[in-house]
Protein backbone atom coordinates (compact mmCIF):
# COMPACT_ATOMS: atom_id res chain seq x y z
CA UNK A 1 0.00 0.00 0.00
CA UNK A 2 1.19 3.56 -0.82
CA UNK A 3 2.26 5.94 2.30
CA UNK A 4 2.48 9.78 1.67
CA UNK A 5 4.78 11.46 3.42
CA UNK A 6 6.15 15.43 3.09
CA UNK A 7 9.24 15.41 1.23
CA UNK A 8 11.98 18.00 2.19
CA UNK A 9 12.86 19.77 -1.61
CA UNK A 10 8.75 21.12 -1.81
CA UNK A 11 9.61 22.98 0.97
CA UNK A 12 12.60 24.63 0.20
CA UNK A 13 13.19 28.10 -1.76
CA UNK A 14 14.63 26.75 -5.08
CA UNK A 15 17.79 29.06 -4.53
CA UNK A 16 18.49 27.14 -1.25
CA UNK A 17 21.82 25.45 -1.72
CA UNK A 18 20.64 22.27 -0.43
CA UNK A 19 18.15 22.57 -3.28
CA UNK A 20 20.25 23.21 -5.97
CA UNK A 21 22.46 20.17 -4.75
CA UNK A 22 19.38 18.08 -4.42
CA UNK A 23 17.88 19.38 -8.12
CA UNK A 24 21.18 17.82 -9.39
CA UNK A 25 21.17 15.22 -7.78
CA UNK A 26 17.91 14.48 -8.92
CA UNK A 27 19.32 14.46 -12.84
CA UNK A 28 22.47 11.95 -11.97
CA UNK A 29 19.16 9.77 -10.38
CA UNK A 30 17.02 10.20 -13.55
CA UNK A 31 19.63 9.06 -15.63
CA UNK A 32 20.16 6.09 -13.87
CA UNK A 33 16.20 5.69 -14.20
CA UNK A 34 16.69 5.93 -18.00
CA UNK A 35 13.28 8.27 -18.07
CA UNK A 36 14.60 10.11 -20.93
CA UNK A 37 15.20 7.15 -22.96
CA UNK A 38 12.24 5.88 -22.46
CA UNK A 39 10.23 9.37 -22.87
CA UNK A 40 12.14 9.38 -26.55
CA UNK A 41 11.64 6.16 -27.73
CA UNK A 42 8.09 6.61 -26.18
CA UNK A 43 7.81 10.27 -28.88
CA UNK A 44 10.04 9.52 -31.62
CA UNK A 45 8.24 10.17 -35.00
CA UNK A 46 5.50 11.87 -33.42
CA UNK A 47 7.06 14.97 -32.39
CA UNK A 48 7.09 17.74 -35.26
CA UNK A 49 4.42 20.99 -34.58
CA UNK A 50 3.19 19.06 -31.55
CA UNK A 51 2.08 20.76 -28.13
CA UNK A 52 3.75 19.29 -25.30
CA UNK A 53 2.79 19.85 -21.20
CA UNK A 54 5.01 18.46 -18.79
CA UNK A 55 3.09 18.46 -15.35
CA UNK A 56 5.39 19.10 -12.30
CA UNK A 57 8.29 20.15 -14.50
CA UNK A 58 11.00 21.13 -12.10
CA UNK A 59 14.23 22.14 -13.77
CA UNK A 60 13.33 21.02 -17.25
CA UNK A 61 16.96 18.70 -17.92
CA UNK A 62 15.28 15.45 -18.47
CA UNK A 63 13.00 17.12 -21.24
CA UNK A 64 15.97 18.73 -22.11
CA UNK A 65 17.54 15.37 -22.11
CA UNK A 66 14.26 14.06 -24.20
CA UNK A 67 14.50 16.77 -26.78
CA UNK A 68 18.05 16.27 -27.61
CA UNK A 69 17.66 12.49 -27.98
CA UNK A 70 14.77 13.17 -30.61
CA UNK A 71 16.66 15.84 -32.58
CA UNK A 72 15.62 18.86 -34.64
CA UNK A 73 11.91 18.95 -35.94
CA UNK A 74 10.85 19.96 -39.07
CA UNK A 75 8.43 22.13 -37.06
CA UNK A 76 9.13 23.34 -34.21
CA UNK A 77 8.07 21.58 -30.65
CA UNK A 78 5.69 24.00 -28.52
CA UNK A 79 6.53 22.78 -24.74
CA UNK A 80 4.59 24.22 -21.71
CA UNK A 81 6.02 23.52 -18.25
CA UNK A 82 3.86 23.81 -15.00
CA UNK A 83 4.99 23.87 -11.95
CA UNK A 84 4.21 26.00 -9.25
CA UNK A 85 7.85 26.92 -8.97
CA UNK A 86 9.60 26.79 -12.09
CA UNK A 87 13.50 26.18 -11.71
CA UNK A 88 14.68 26.43 -15.52
CA UNK A 89 18.05 28.31 -15.38
CA UNK A 90 19.02 30.39 -18.07
CA UNK A 91 21.24 28.02 -19.59
CA UNK A 92 18.59 25.44 -19.68
CA UNK A 93 16.96 27.86 -21.61
CA UNK A 94 19.50 28.90 -23.77
CA UNK A 95 19.54 25.10 -24.87
CA UNK A 96 15.88 24.62 -25.51
CA UNK A 97 16.13 27.30 -28.06
CA UNK A 98 18.91 25.32 -29.76
CA UNK A 99 17.16 22.71 -30.15
CA UNK A 100 14.08 24.34 -31.85
CA UNK A 101 11.64 23.76 -29.16
CA UNK A 102 9.51 27.05 -28.27
CA UNK A 103 9.17 26.77 -24.25
CA UNK A 104 6.65 28.47 -22.32
CA UNK A 105 6.54 28.45 -18.61
CA UNK A 106 3.29 28.84 -16.46
CA UNK A 107 4.37 28.75 -12.50
CA UNK A 108 1.12 27.77 -11.31
CA UNK A 109 -0.59 24.99 -9.16
CA UNK A 110 -1.15 21.97 -11.46
CA UNK A 111 -5.14 21.99 -10.27
CA UNK A 112 -5.32 25.39 -11.14
CA UNK A 113 -4.05 25.29 -14.18
CA UNK A 114 -5.83 21.84 -15.14
CA UNK A 115 -8.71 24.19 -13.87
CA UNK A 116 -8.36 26.98 -16.35
CA UNK A 117 -11.24 28.12 -18.52
CA UNK A 118 -11.05 26.59 -22.25
CA UNK A 119 -7.55 24.95 -22.37
CA UNK A 120 -6.05 24.17 -25.09
CA UNK A 121 -5.96 20.71 -26.43
CA UNK A 122 -2.25 19.05 -25.82
CA UNK A 123 -0.54 16.60 -28.05
CA UNK A 124 1.21 14.68 -25.50
CA UNK A 125 1.52 15.59 -21.20
CA UNK A 126 3.92 14.34 -19.61
CA UNK A 127 4.27 13.93 -15.97
CA UNK A 128 7.65 12.74 -14.54
CA UNK A 129 8.27 11.39 -10.66
CA UNK A 130 5.61 14.10 -9.78
CA UNK A 131 1.96 11.60 -9.59
CA UNK A 132 3.49 10.32 -6.58
CA UNK A 133 3.17 13.34 -4.45
CA UNK A 134 -0.75 12.80 -4.82
CA UNK A 135 -3.22 10.74 -2.44
CA UNK A 136 -5.42 8.62 -4.37
CA UNK A 137 -8.45 11.13 -4.43
CA UNK A 138 -6.57 14.14 -5.76
CA UNK A 139 -4.86 11.64 -8.53
CA UNK A 140 -8.14 11.12 -9.84
CA UNK A 141 -8.90 13.84 -10.37
CA UNK A 142 -5.63 15.46 -11.42
CA UNK A 143 -5.99 12.57 -13.91
CA UNK A 144 -9.36 12.51 -15.00
CA UNK A 145 -8.59 16.72 -15.91
CA UNK A 146 -6.00 15.61 -17.80
CA UNK A 147 -7.48 13.22 -19.87
CA UNK A 148 -9.80 16.17 -21.29
CA UNK A 149 -6.75 18.41 -22.61
CA UNK A 150 -4.49 15.46 -24.21
CA UNK A 151 -4.29 12.63 -26.72
CA UNK A 152 -1.45 10.83 -25.29
CA UNK A 153 -0.32 10.96 -20.87
CA UNK A 154 2.74 9.73 -20.20
CA UNK A 155 4.13 8.70 -16.73
CA UNK A 156 7.51 7.62 -15.20
CA UNK A 157 7.19 7.76 -11.38
CA UNK A 158 9.21 5.39 -8.78
CA UNK A 159 8.43 1.25 -8.25
CA UNK A 160 7.51 0.44 -5.05
CA UNK A 161 9.63 -2.67 -4.77
CA UNK A 162 12.21 -3.88 -2.44
CA UNK A 163 14.97 -3.22 -5.79
CA UNK A 164 13.96 0.54 -5.34
CA UNK A 165 14.30 0.67 -1.64
CA UNK A 166 17.88 -1.21 -2.01
CA UNK A 167 18.62 1.18 -5.11
CA UNK A 168 17.59 4.34 -2.45
CA UNK A 169 19.95 2.81 0.10
CA UNK A 170 22.51 3.27 -2.17
CA UNK A 171 22.28 7.14 -3.33
CA UNK A 172 24.66 8.56 -0.68
CA UNK A 173 27.71 5.95 -2.52
CA UNK A 174 26.36 8.66 -5.63
CA UNK A 175 27.38 11.70 -3.31
CA UNK A 176 23.60 12.69 -3.38
CA UNK A 177 22.72 15.11 -0.15
CA UNK A 178 20.50 14.46 2.59
CA UNK A 179 17.80 15.97 1.20
CA UNK A 180 17.62 13.61 -2.19
CA UNK A 181 18.40 10.66 0.26
CA UNK A 182 15.92 11.26 2.38
CA UNK A 183 13.32 12.04 -0.37
CA UNK A 184 14.08 9.09 -2.36
CA UNK A 185 13.02 6.83 0.55
CA UNK A 186 9.79 8.63 0.99
CA UNK A 187 9.25 8.68 -3.05
CA UNK A 188 9.75 4.90 -2.92
CA UNK A 189 7.11 4.77 -0.22
CA UNK A 190 4.59 6.82 -1.97
CA UNK A 191 5.63 4.93 -5.42
CA UNK A 192 3.49 2.53 -7.70
CA UNK A 193 2.80 -0.99 -9.05
CA UNK A 194 0.78 -3.00 -10.91
CA UNK A 195 -2.38 -1.51 -12.54
CA UNK A 196 -2.87 1.44 -10.00
CA UNK A 197 -2.65 4.13 -11.78
CA UNK A 198 -4.88 2.28 -14.20
CA UNK A 199 -7.59 2.15 -11.63
CA UNK A 200 -7.70 5.71 -11.32
CA UNK A 201 -7.83 6.84 -14.53
CA UNK A 202 -11.18 7.83 -16.23
CA UNK A 203 -13.00 4.78 -17.66
CA UNK A 204 -13.57 5.39 -21.38
CA UNK A 205 -12.99 2.73 -24.01
CA UNK A 206 -11.59 5.18 -26.21
CA UNK A 207 -8.32 5.35 -24.35
CA UNK A 208 -5.56 2.52 -24.40
CA UNK A 209 -3.58 1.87 -21.40
CA UNK A 210 -0.70 0.55 -20.68
CA UNK A 211 0.85 0.02 -17.36
CA UNK A 212 4.34 -1.71 -15.98
CA UNK A 213 7.52 -2.04 -14.62
CA UNK A 214 10.37 -0.64 -16.45
CA UNK A 215 13.72 -1.85 -15.56
CA UNK A 216 14.77 -2.10 -11.53
CA UNK A 217 13.28 1.27 -10.06
CA UNK A 218 10.23 2.54 -12.44
CA UNK A 219 7.11 2.28 -13.05
CA UNK A 220 5.10 3.47 -16.37
CA UNK A 221 2.09 4.36 -17.26
CA UNK A 222 0.99 5.14 -20.97
CA UNK A 223 -2.91 6.28 -21.86
CA UNK A 224 -3.19 6.64 -25.63
CA UNK A 225 -6.54 8.26 -27.17
CA UNK A 226 -7.98 5.98 -29.82
CA UNK A 227 -8.93 8.98 -31.91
Amino acid sequence: MRSLQPEILDRLDVDDPRAIRSRRDLQKVNSIMGHARFLARALRGSMAGSLLVELGSGDGTLLLKVARRLGRQTKPVRAVFVDRRSSLSHETRQAFNATGWQIEIREEDVFDWLKRPDPELADVTIANLFLHHFDDRELSELLERASGQTRRFIACEPLRSTAAVVGVSLLGLLGCNDVTRHDGRISVRAGFRDRELTKLWPRDPKWRLSERRSGPFTHTFVADHAA
